[in-house]
């Protein structure tokens, strides 16, 4: 009955939002433009270029341009507590530490989620670091899986072959983790976890604190970002553990009126797809946002791609849209620009701007 009735309101939020995109082609206001943008990749990716370049860099989350009024629309402010540790959060996911291995318990969406993110992942580190052996493509490479839980994303990582460390602040979930693990003697090699947080691993990468270490090729945070506390911090310290030209991989819920219809009125109190207070809307981020923030981090975005959820067949396929999730992965810059010594290669010696004058002056 409620399947019925969650694809039925998908359909039919799908089916307005296409009939305005069609309808106001022509002498569309701002807002009908918000829409359509967020309607096609192809357009977002041109609206997102525009925005950061004529938008300041702030912390203030401008609230979204949208057609359901659904809840009341206040403008918000993200937190800044220096620390990515919500200590809500971790209380909320510690009562659910035992569950991550339930495929069709609270945790069965994301289990699906691994059919788009897995390959996501792969397929943008082969196209920069190349397969690295036969049946293992991710041989030699180091991943952080940041708020790993239970493993769910870990593991099948690890059986790529890559090196992974997945930490997390819910010590229960890192111990369910680790028993998953143990039963596969292979994976034992590949795969480490530690309850901690980012900013503590930070520390210890810091060449500055006297640990330093080789670095990440990728951080990984999927569905993360909205359980923290401070983004910039997030940001920061991801920057910190990459190697310069590392990866940065996030999926998140985006910040608007049909992810608050979706993701927590529908998936929450509706259909019961995730508990019911899983998520705080005020803490969710738009791509627009979200790419700002990391630019201003010293990373370069690569792709950005929506990601829609089907409760009936309960699976996820890749969407033109990003209005509700979307997976994104960014670059950190392997050198920071430096205005001065750009400034000075562009100047020419004046011995040569004499000499091409004296030049042009005889021809």
């Amino acid at each position: 009955m409620y399947s019925k009735k969650i694809g039925s309101l998908v359909y039919g939020l799908c089916t307005e939002t296409n009939a305005l995109r069609s309808a106001n082609i022509k002498g569309s206001s701002s807002s009908e433009t918000a829409i359509r943008v967020l309607s096609s990749w192809t357009v977002c990716k041109h609206q997102r270029y525009h925005s950061l370049q004529s938008k300041p860099h702030d912390k203030c989350d401008s609230q979204p341009s949208t057609l359901w009024n659904i809840r009341p629309q206040a403008p918000s402010v993200r937190q800044v507590s220096h620390t990515t540790l919500d200590p809500g959060e971790v209380k909320k996911f510690q009562s659910l530490a035992d569950k991550w291995w339930n495929q069709q318990g609270e945790f069965g969406a994301l289990h699906s989620m691994n059919d788009l993110r897995v390959p996501f992942i792969r397929d943008n580190l082969l196209s920069i670091h190349g397969s690295r052996r036969l049946g293992s493509p991710l041989a030699g490479l180091r991943i952080l899986d940041v708020g790993c839980g239970g493993g769910l994303l870990t593991e099948p990582l690890g059986r790529l072959g890559a090196d992974v460390l997945g930490i997390d602040p819910v010590e229960d979930s890192i111990r369910t983790a680790e028993l998953h693990g143990s039963f596969d003697p292979q994976l034992r090699r590949h795969v480490r976890y530690r309850a901690c947080t980012l900013e503590e691993l930070a520390q210890e990468e810091d060449p500055e604190a006297g640990m330093g270490s080789e670095g990440f090729h990728a951080v990984v945070a999927s569905e993360v970002v909205e359980h923290l506390a401070d983004l910039d911090v997030f940001a920061s310290c991801c920057h910190q553990v990459l190697k310069p030209g590392g990866s940065l991989f996030i999926t998140t819920i985006s910040k608007t009126n049909l992810s608050y219809a979706l993701g927590i009125v529908a998936a929450e109190q509706v259909l019961g797809i995730v508990p019911s207070g899983t998520h705080d809307w005020e803490k969710f981020i738009s791509p627009v946002d979200l790419e700002r923030l990391l630019e201003a981090s010293g990373f370069q975005v690569e792709s950005i791609r929506g990601m829609l959820f089907n409760p009936l067949s309960g699976s996820w396929c890749w969407a033109q849209s990003t209005a509700i999730n979307y997976a994104l992965h960014a670059v950190k810059r392997s050198e920071e620009p430096q205005p001065d010594r750009a400034h000075a290669d562009n100047e020419e010696p004046e011995h040569e701007t004499l000499s091409r004058a004296a030049a042009s002056g005889q021809n």
